[in-house]
Formats: structure tokens, sequence, C-alpha cells
């Protein structure tokens, strides 16, 4: 009887085992706390749908930052968006795979969870889906996500942290996208000289910050408003042409001629670090963009209206360049763009 019971029981206990996870998991990745600093505006709609986790997040990070992403293996998206440069680069148009010339100059990538439009055309209206833009570009990663989703799967490492994130390890191209997405949510600059300033934390304008900021309130503040400094309009502001592409700037999304050669109006946060300016990097300095809108723009049928009845231009003596250039030194963020 109780060789019996022992059997019994050994049964029982390798019965229970074969129950049992060989490796026991509990899925917990708490929400980030993402807050709105004062004075901006609401989340972008998409940001609901996917709040950034701790460990989201920490994929998204590793995958920002992941060069097989490409088809090479040689660019990620780190490459283009440094944060030295708040997440832009110092190049005109963007480099990609091969060294081959994007389309435009590299937008920054700030205060994301908050923009209603993505790329300088805006046709993306959510951060999720405008991941997969760079990875099939040919002049950018030039690859599929199959491709990706293949050289991630084959990787321990990128299957726990899917694990981590998700609650198992399944890498699929929308947990691809939305981990990339909850990283660059994160990505919020409201710490300048500036938002010191208008928090009354200690911090003061010189002189010349202070007339820079009077002068840009004047002339720059209609396109380049809200604590984003920018109005998120479309705009024609008689950008010469980039004679190597067939650029039609927001007309490629909406197809219309009124839309021609009109762009997303860039924020000016972190402006110093992001040179050079312009839809294609026509700009090198300030200095340079400056003086265009105030020597006279192109014209065009659908320019900008404050610019037309200026005479296509922005009026603005070499004191004032200087002083706004000052101003505008005041959006950096140095905590920002060192993390």
């Amino acid at each position: 009887m109780r060789v019996f019971t022992i059997i019994i029981g050994f049964v029982l206990l390798l019965s229970c085992s074969k129950e049992m996870p060989e490796d026991p998991f509990v899925f917990e990745n708490p929400l980030l706390d993402l807050s709105i600093p004062t004075g901006f505006p609401e989340f972008n709609p998409a940001v609901y749908g996917n709040r950034p986790t701790t460990y989201g997040v920490e994929l998204g990070q590793r995958l920002f930052h992941e060069p097989r992403l490409s088809g090479n293996n040689t660019v990620s998206c780190a490459s283009c968006h440094n944060s030295g440069h708040a997440f832009a680069d110092n190049k005109a148009q963007a480099v990609g795979v091969e060294g081959r010339i994007g389309l435009r100059n590299t937008p920054p990538i700030q205060n994301m969870a908050f923009m209603k439009f993505y790329n300088w055309d805006g046709h993306m209206l959510q951060l999720e889906k405008q991941v997969l833009v760079p990875i099939i570009t040919h002049e950018e990663m030039n690859s599929s996500i199959l491709e990706v989703i293949g050289k991630l799967s084959a990787d321990t490492a990128y299957r726990h942290l899917f694990k981590k994130a998700f609650g198992d390890e399944l890498i699929t191209a929308e947990r691809i996208f939305k981990s990339i997405a909850q990283y660059e949510y994160t990505l919020i600059s409201a710490n300048s000289k500036y938002d010191s300033v208008m928090r009354m934390e200690g911090a003061a304008f010189t002189e010349e910050e202070e007339r820079g900021h009077h002068i840009f309130k004047e002339k720059c503040a209609s396109c380049h408003s809200t604590a984003l400094f920018t109005d998120q309009s479309f705009r024609n502001v008689g950008f010469p042409l980039n004679p190597s592409t067939q650029e039609a700037g927001r007309a490629r999304v909406t197809g219309a001629a009124a839309d021609y050669m009109k762009f997303r109006v860039p924020s000016l946060r972190n402006i110093a670090y992001t040179a050079p300016y312009g839809s294609f990097g026509q700009f090198i300095d300030l200095r340079a963009l400056l003086d265009y809108f105030d020597k006279g723009v192109l014209p065009a049928d659908n320019l900008d209206p404050i610019l037309k009845s200026n005479g296509n231009r922005i009026p603005l003596s070499e004191q004032e360049k200087t002083d706004i250039i000052a101003f505008l030194g005041t959006l950096s963020d140095p905590a920002f763009i060192h993390q």
C-alpha cells in the first residue's frame, strides 16, 4: 500500500510539472508618466491608443538605433536623427544606404506627441504609420518590413525585449511600429531658457534676446505660434526649387495646385542645433535664412498672404536679424540634446 501511494504521488507530481510553464513569466509593463508641459497643446489622439510603457520605450529606443532596419545593415533611424542635432542632422538632405541622397532636409524629432501631421508634406497623421516610410524608401533604408522581422526574430535578445514589452516573443510589424513611436513620443523638449523665463523660474533674457523676442512676436509669430513655435499649417514661403527632384510639397499629398510647394511650418525649438535650413537645406545658417526673407522670396501664385502683403518679403534690419537670432538661441534645450 505504501509503494502504491508513493507511485500515485509521483505520477501526480509529474502531471503538475507538465502544466507549469518552463519559463514562468508575469507580464508587467507599467505606463510611463507622459505629461503635457505648461502651455503645450493636447496630444495627437494616436498617443492615447499607444501610451508609452516602460519596456515599450526601452524596445523602441533599441530599434531606433538598430542598423538592421536597413537593407544592408548600415543605417538606423538615429543615423539621420542625431540627438546632438535635436534628432535631425547637419546635412542639407538626408543620406541613406550607400550614400543615397534623400528628397528633403531631415526634420528634427521633438515634441512628436503633440504634432497633427508628420513629414514636411504632412502625408502621415499617426507616428505609428510613419515608421514604415524610411524602412521601405529606396533613398533611406531600402528594406522591407518582412526582412526586418526576419532579422530581429533570429536575435534572442530582441525576442526577450518583445516579450517584456508585449507579453510574448512574437515580433510583428505593428509591434515594431508601436514601440518606435512610443520612444519618439517621449522626446519632449520644454526646458529651454525661454521656458524658464516664461515660467518665471529665475532666468532672464539679455537685452539682445529681449529685443529679439519683441521683433519675433511682431514679424514671425503669425506662423511660428503656440508653445511648439509652429501653428502646424502648410505654407508656401517662396523657397527656391530643388532642381534635382520633382518636389511639389503638400501637393504631393493632396494633388491640389493650391498646395504646390507648401510645407509644414517647422517648429523653431532647438533651431540652433538643426542647421542647415530649408526644405532641402538651402540655407547654411540662420543669418542666410533671414537674409533671404529680408531681400525678397521667390514669387508664386499661392505664396503665403503674409509675405504677399509685405511685397514678398519680411523686412528686417541687420540689427533685427542679430536680435532675432539671439532670441532663437533661447529656444535651445541642452538637456534634451544630451539625453
